[in-house]
């Protein structure tokens, strides 16, 4: 490696990062730590081949924990005429209910209808990305049918999804008595929820670490120059720059994508990214609204926006406004205003305001650039550009991808590399378990005798919530716990082995990254200043933190919880 093209060693680089200043040269360095990059540093990896993540933030911390926690087949794609993408989606989703069961669930989803007839002739229109006009025309229920029974010819995985169903409106509100009494219909259909998405996108960083010695993943890591075949990688933590040369360059970052080519030299206008923001309720009443199901439906302006049971919460989303990714996106008093007027639309009776908000979050979707087109109208599929007409290594950049097909999507942008490469596919990744998705026990018996050979020295309760946030990862955590003296914290929503277990094997960086992406103690909200201090007293130990890297980072997670997430700690 040329040392005159290294900043000066400083002793506050990581681990981490020190082994990559070592390393100087690999087969791919992949930019972008959400859950594409991830799948596709997988992907890789399973191949054998040398490859480096770097993410300048922590895994999974943009676009990837944005998202609205839903594994789904498209149902709206169907209208857009995209039955490509439906069709990945189904796949995708059923592929996730059997390979990572310990985040990803069934998911009951229910579609309130107020019109029989209506959007007829809107539908047509969609598929030819032409918006239907000013006048907005509601789906109606003969739309819904449709669409519900070409979904179903896509989604039932051999007859292991059950079909769709159909109600009056005495039926449903037997079934949601809370509903609009103007209901006319509901449809009811089965998608996937996804409980924990930042910890399946760690789930998948570990395989990858796991399945090859020279797969390497760095958070707190950003790409900042690029010349010939070698990659300026700056170490956020230290400020430390080094360079990593690279056969292949590929280009993950989401809706940042256009803004990372611009630092690497090679401009593009590829984004046009728009921004969702949603809402967490702590409401009891519309928690037993829901029925347990997804409320799925047409807001009055036509948005496709939702409202769900989460963590023992409830989730609202979602809107969709052009957004510019040099700037944070937040959730605005005027979302949360349309949230509010979203729930009224189909609970009507129910009341909700500001004080039942836990937790608001927001992001923005790796959309294509649209131009003119309505962004609810814009393709959520992906397509991926190679530049290889320059000196130096090639670089792929990623346009567009949602969560649900992350696999395919990562298969799909292996081979491109491999192809580069020269190289030959080994393996597959469709069907392979994931992280805490192996051996996970499916049912309650199952649990008990998992729970007798793994964590049988844990108590009931406990036992249950590691399984939950670790699958089946949640043995070794177990086993780590017993090995030295393990006191409660965050009123026993953590415990200290279990943090020092993060600071150790989860590439925790900073507070936040266990309080909003290693747990889900800030989506649920109550998290109180003491709290945050108990766990940062503990990452202390583990971490080297002195008095003042404690406060500090106590001060910059109850900064971001109240900025981002609208959360007052201190409250």
């Amino acid at each position: 490696m040329n040392t005159a093209n290294v900043s000066t060693p400083d002793d506050s680089v990581r681990g981490e990062v020190a082994r990559l200043r070592a390393l100087g040269a690999t087969s791919v360095v992949i930019i972008g730590g959400g859950i594409n990059g991830i799948a596709t540093f997988r992907d890789l990896a399973m191949q054998g081949v040398d490859v480096v993540l770097v993410e300048r933030s922590d895994f999974g911390s943009g676009a990837t924990a944005a998202s609205s926690h839903m594994i789904h087949g498209g149902l709206r794609y169907l209208e857009n005429g995209e039955l490509r993408l439906v069709r990945e989606s189904v796949r995708e989703r059923n592929g996730l209910l059997r390979t990572a069961p310990h985040f990803v669930k069934p998911l009951q989803t229910t579609i309130p209808i107020y019109a029989t007839f209506s959007g007829l002739i809107a539908a047509p229109l969609r598929i030819l990305r032409h918006s239907p006009g000013r006048t907005h025309r509601e789906r109606g229920a003969l739309m819904i049918k449709v669409g519900l029974s070409l979904y179903d010819t896509f989604s039932r995985d051999n007859g292991t999804v059950p079909r769709h169903r159909f109600l009056g409106r005495r039926k449903s509100l037997d079934l949601l008595p809370a509903l609009d009494p103007a209901v006319k219909y509901t449809a009811t259909y089965f998608d996937a929820s996804v409980h924990s998405p930042e910890r399946l996108a760690l789930d998948l960083v570990l395989d990858g670490v796991d399945a090859h010695a020279d797969a390497h993943a760095v958070n707190y890591v950003e790409a900042v120059g690029l010349s010939g075949d070698s990659v300026r990688l700056r170490d956020v933590e230290s400020g430390v720059e080094f360079d990593l040369r690279a056969d292949v360059i590929v280009n993950a970052s989401g809706p940042w994508t256009d803004l990372t080519n611009e630092a690497l030299g090679r401009p593009t206008a590829y984004m046009g990214g728009t921004k969702g923001s949603h809402i967490v309720l702590d409401c009891p009443e519309l928690l037993t609204a829901t029925g347990g199901h997804e409320i799925f439906f047409e807001h009055s302006d036509g948005r496709i926006v939702l409202i769900y049971p989460l963590h023992g919460r409830v989730l609202v989303g979602t809107t969709d406004l052009d957004a510019d990714p040099r700037q944070p996106a937040v959730c605005t008093e005027a979302e949360v205003d349309y949230f509010f007027d979203l729930i009224g639309h189909v609970f009507p009776n129910i009341r909700v305001d500001r004080s039942d908000i836990v937790f608001r979050y927001s992001g923005i979707r790796p959309l294509p650039r649209h131009d003119a087109i309505s962004p609810g109208l814009v393709s959520r599929d992906y397509r991926i550009e190679v530049d290889d007409e320059r000196d130096g290594a090639p670089v792929i950049s990623l346009i567009g991808g949602k969560w649900t097909t992350f696999r395919a999507l990562g298969e799909t942008l292996a081979d491109r590399v491999l192809e580069l490469l020269g190289r030959d596919r080994t393996c597959s990744t469709e069907g392979v378990p994931i992280g805490g998705g192996r051996g996970f026990p499916a049912t309650y018996a199952e649990r008990q005798l998992w729970f007798t050979h793994h964590c049988a020295t844990t108590d009931p309760e406990r036992r249950e919530q590691l399984l939950s946030r670790y699958g089946t990862r949640a043995a070794d955590v177990a086993r780590f716990i017993a090995q030295g003296t393990d006191e409660p914290i965050v009123d026993g929503a953590l415990s200290t082995r279990e943090v020092a277990y993060l600071g150790q094997y989860e590439r925790v960086e900073h507070l936040a990254d266990v309080v909003l992406r290693r747990t889900a103690l800030a989506f649920i909200g109550g998290i109180r200043h003491e709290h945050l201090a108990e766990i940062a007293d503990v990452m202390a130990a583990e971490l080297g933190w002195d008095d003042g890297r404690v406060r500090a980072e106590v001060d910059r997670c109850e900064e971001d919880l109240a900025v981002y997430h609208g959360a007052n700690v201190r409250g």
